[in-house]
């Protein structure tokens, strides 16, 4: 089983406009309502994919439920810890004159102690050996990034698999207990680094190298509209992005990590998932949500897999 952490979920509203301009009412064109959190869209994708997952999280009020809502109507297990304070609701703001994407996305409520421990005590009592933690995104306040290493501990202890795509420093400290995934961003890797200035691709490979030689298994940086590098202990590869028209960018980087997780879970080879997870990452790109992939895999085509082992 796959159970995808999100420890600040939100429902995210999406507007689509021909322009935004102050102290006046903006008309919009178009809206849309989306159950998210970083955790739940790679549940998403792994339901598209046919493979089984279990979303957990935080949260409260009529948000979570409606996130809930949505997935059972996909018939995605889940289980949510109830904490105090109203679930987050997040804005992107697609406007065409101009082309600008606009992302207001809201801290969330407080999460206690208590709460915290409710969720560790669940998965220590369900997960199971080659089981997957996934953990996404960013934690909710009175979540300290610190609680990296319990999930890390308690994945150790029952022998199950490490994801984590979340930004803070702390992962860092997780390295030595060999996740089996991490997905950092360019300007993620560089923070953990203390890197200011622009990397190429052979920079941020050696950097991914750094992060196997203290204790990664697998390395997936997200390059954005540039594709991805993929690091392991013996090879790095480097896909290319296709050529897209960005809608919405919002979803993309777990459409990406969802698709590369469910293949490798059907122990599809590397080179191929980290193609197909590209696919699916520009796919979402350029749609107003996650991938649903009836026209991803037209977009592996223009994916040529470089290796580049350092």
């Amino acid at each position: 089983m796959i159970y995808t952490i999100t420890l600040n979920p939100a429902i995210d509203l999406f507007i689509d406009t021909e322009k935004m301009e102050p102290n006046i009412v903006n008309r919009t064109k178009k809206y849309d309502i989306q159950a998210n959190g970083k955790g739940i869209n790679v549940s998403f994708i792994l339901k598209e994919l046919n493979v089984a997952s279990t979303a957990v999280g935080v949260g409260n009020g009529f948000t979570v439920k409606y996130i809930q809502d949505e997935l059972q109507r996909s018939q995605i297990a889940h289980y949510f810890v109830e904490s105090r304070g109203i679930t987050r609701i997040n804005v992107f703001t697609r406007v065409k004159k101009g082309d600008k994407e606009y992302k207001l996305v809201n801290p969330g409520p407080a999460v206690e102690l208590g709460e915290q421990k409710k969720l560790l005590q669940y998965l220590k009592a369900k997960l199971g050996k080659n089981d997957v933690i996934c953990i996404s995104g960013s934690f909710s306040q009175g979540i300290d990034p610190k609680i990296l290493i319990k999930f890390a501990e308690i994945a150790v202890t029952k022998n199950a698999k490490l994801v984590i795509d979340t930004s803070y420093q702390e992962v860092m400290d997780v390295l030595k207990y060999h996740p089996w995934i991490i997905k950092p961003n360019v300007d993620e890797i560089k923070s953990w680094f203390k890197i200011t200035e622009t990397l190429n691709l052979k920079q941020l490979a050696k950097l991914g190298q750094r992060l196997i030689d203290q204790g990664a298994q697998l390395v997936l940086i997200s390059l954005g509209g540039d594709g991805a590098i993929l690091v392991s202990r013996d090879k790095v590869f480097y896909g290319n992005a296709p050529k897209i028209k960005v809608l919405n960018t919002a979803g993309a980087g777990d459409s990406m990590l969802g698709t590369f997780i469910g293949n490798l879970s059907k122990h599809i080879d590397t080179i191929t998932a980290l193609k197909r997870a590209i696919a699916a990452g520009s796919d979402a790109a350029r749609q107003e949500w996650i991938t649903d992939f009836t026209t991803a895999e037209e977009l592996e085509n223009e994916i040529q897999i470089e290796d580049m082992t350092l």
